[in-house]
């Protein structure tokens, strides 16, 4: 197996040839601990061949028995190997699923130095993965802490690296001093570096400083940065890759400087030919971009348009989303005749790579849980096993010894009570058959709509707790930071669980919906203040509404919940006034926001008026919404004004009465 990791002079196939005499005589080790630790270093060594296949097939061989046998530290290798294998592949979701898993095996084995750089390194990677899909508050906790163990462990190589993504965070989040700071911090470590990394690593710093003061669009200082960086000995022939960058950085603060096109043109020039040579295609984009704008500024409008055209294309080649938006804010400006058709395409990709980011923020928070509740639940499996063997055989005797007297007894009584418990049991059996379906129909319904009204209102609500906690991003210590990851974590925790418990729900009260106007200014009145809406409620004292059918008071409740969570999410108002009173045969719900409107007429509807729409055809009432582009919004509904069934009409007055009493109050 040694010949086949570290041999040169072998081509891949007699490689692999090895590999499978090695796999042979691996199987038949009988030390499970030495098996698997062979099997986990020829997986490994098709991993860096790039035989997929088999990589998949040993790995996969690997994690089952290591699970069995629970041997953590190669379960962990195993795990860590395979989320690696899969962000080669860009599968980040999936690989970042591995480096937790690996994370919490690593977890399994006993305190020291070398499981706890382990899951600082897992932590490390998934912290990258994080930042990758622009999670910068779980990418931010990852690494976080992921640098607290390597401090404790004095590596002061993974010290620099930890400072050096937490500063690419922060520049993510547009925080450009704190992003220096981290930059700076992790050039201090620079100097107890002694490895042969220390050359690579103080230029990478130096330019993340350069690219932070040019993002920041202090390009003074950008300047001097890079203009010291090109003064490297050697930079063009030992880091060309950088040396481009820094060429294309050093252009464009010249430029903004407005000095010396000439120049900006000529270091542009050279970037874009490196480039070419080095075939760092991903990398054109930039300096075809910078030089869009620079023959723009100098009147040349067709070659200006031309080279931003390739910068786009290169970017969308290349999966660079955020050059992609860059270079369409600058095509907007230069080619006025498709400017509308670059502003939507922006608008479009924008909307779109948020939503990306959202649904992969939204599963790395469930894979969290997910691992977690999984360990959790096959220790607890662990710890009973012996006591459910113990009960189980109890239980077994017990069977045994009521099986025995109740055979006796219908023995001694079978032939006085035989025909008569056929004819029950068949009665019983024709009942059950013919109700179960029913049974069943009537339980999914009462499940869903049940999960429908928790789904709906407890996480509405947790929308308003979630607003408050929001104003801690107003504090950037770091204490303030994981104080604010706890809170949200913990926020999104209750939310799984109240899925969780909205699936197993099976009864609940619906019909009853007491104190209902009282309900009503209750949510709006929270609502307006975790929002900083002004809101206000008017409705009809004549109507009896605690007697209201519990359809339309539950639909009522919901849409008027519905509609101010889209007034806090995207109508970007001040001011919302609710209005139910009685017209005619019908109750009339009213909605009107001095916000920014929208056109009915273009796109599809968001889930809140879907919501809304279904709610409304429900209770068999009338939708009508007005809106128009800066002049707000007013939804108003129909609904039937039905009572619940009473035995003394007399009920229905008091009722009323009651419920004025109360509001009053």
């Amino acid at each position: 197996m040694r010949t086949a990791l570290d041999s040169t002079d072998l081509s891949i196939e007699e490689r692999k040839v090895f590999l499978q005499k090695a796999l042979i005589k691996t199987h038949d080790v009988s030390n499970d601990t030495l098996r698997l630790r062979h099997l986990s270093r020829i997986s490994l060594a098709y991993k860096k061949l790039r035989d997929s296949l088999e990589f998949r097939k040993i790995n996969s061989e690997v994690l089952k028995l290591s699970k069995d046998s629970k041997i953590y530290n190669v379960q962990g290798e195993s795990h860590w190997d395979l989320a690696s294998f899969l962000q080669s592949y860009d599968v980040l979701d999936s690989a970042y699923f591995h480096y937790r898993l690996a994370y919490k095996s690593f977890g399994q084995l006993p305190v020291d130095s070398t499981s706890r750089s382990r899951r600082g390194r897992m932590l490390y990677n998934m912290g990258r993965v994080q930042d990758s899909f622009k999670d910068y508050l779980g990418a931010e906790i990852s690494i976080t802490s992921a640098l607290k163990i390597f401090i404790d462990l004095n590596d002061n190589s993974r010290i620099y690296n930890c400072h050096n993504v937490l500063g690419i965070i922060a520049n993510g989040m547009n925080n450009y001093d704190k992003a220096l700071e981290y930059f700076e911090k992790a050039g201090t470590y620079l100097t107890k570096i002694k490895s042969s990394r220390h050359n690579k690593y103080l230029l990478q710093n130096k330019n993340n400083i350069a690219s932070t003061f040019l993002r920041s669009e202090n390009y003074n200082k950008a300047y001097v940065a890079y203009s010291e960086l090109l003064l490297t000995k050697d930079l063009n022939t030992k880091q060309p890759k950088i040396y481009s960058l820094v060429l294309a950085g050093k252009a464009y603060a010249l430029f903004k400087n407005k000095k010396n096109n000439t120049e900006v043109r000529f270091l542009l020039d050279e970037a874009i030919k490196l480039n070419d040579s080095l075939g760092l295609l991903a990398d054109q984009a930039r300096p075809k971009q910078y030089y869009a704008e620079v023959l723009a500024a100098q009147g040349d409008t067709i070659n200006a348009i031309s080279y931003a055209k390739e910068s786009k294309n290169i970017a969308s080649s290349t999966g660079n989303n955020d050059r992609y938006l860059e270079v369409l804010k600058v095509l907007t400006k230069l080619d006025s005749k498709n400017a509308v058709t670059y502003s939507d395409e922006y608008y479009k990709l924008s909307e779109k790579i948020k939503d990306e980011e959202r649904v992969i923020r939204d599963k790395f928070a469930r894979i969290r849980l997910e691992t977690d509740e999984v360990i959790q639940k096959n220790e607890v499996l662990s710890r009973q096993k012996q006591i459910w063997i113990g009960v189980a055989i109890a239980l077994l005797l017990l069977g045994a010894s009521i099986f025995t007297i109740i055979l006796q007894r219908i023995n001694n009584n079978k032939l006085k009570f035989q025909q008569k418990q056929q004819e029950s049991n068949q009665e019983i059996y024709n009942l059950m058959l013919s109700q179960q379906g029913k049974f069943e129909e009537g339980k999914q319904l009462e499940q869903k709509r049940i999960s429908e009204e928790l789904h709906d209102g407890i996480l509405g609500q947790m929308l308003g707790v979630r607003l408050i906690l929001s104003g801690l991003n107003e504090k950037d210590d770091e204490a303030s930071v994981l104080q604010r990851a706890e809170l949200i974590e913990k926020l999104r925790e209750s939310e799984e669980e109240i899925r969780t418990i909205s699936h197993e729900l099976s009864n609940a009260s619906y019909q009853k919906f007491y104190n209902f106007i009282v309900s009503l200014e209750d949510m709006i009145n929270t609502i307006g203040q975790s929002s900083g809406i002004s809101c206000s409620f008017t409705y009809d004292d004549n109507v009896d509404w605690d007697d209201l059918e519990g359809d339309i008071k539950i639909n009522a409740y919901r849409i008027v919940q519905e509609s101010l969570q889209n007034c806090v999410k995207h109508a970007k108002c001040k001011n919302v006034d609710i209005n139910f009173n009685l017209e005619g045969e019908y109750l009339k719900l009213m909605i009107t926001d001095d916000g920014v409107g929208f056109d009915l007429s273009k796109g599809k509807r968001g889930i809140g008026l879907r919501n809304i729409t279904s709610r409304v055809k429900k209770v068999k009432g009338q939708l009508d919404i007005k809106t128009k582009k800066n002049e707000g919004t007013t939804i108003v509904v129909f609904l039937p004004n039905n009572y619940i069934q009473q035995d003394n009409p007399e009920d229905i007055l008091g009722s009323a009465q009651r419920n004025k009493s109360v509001i009053s109050t």
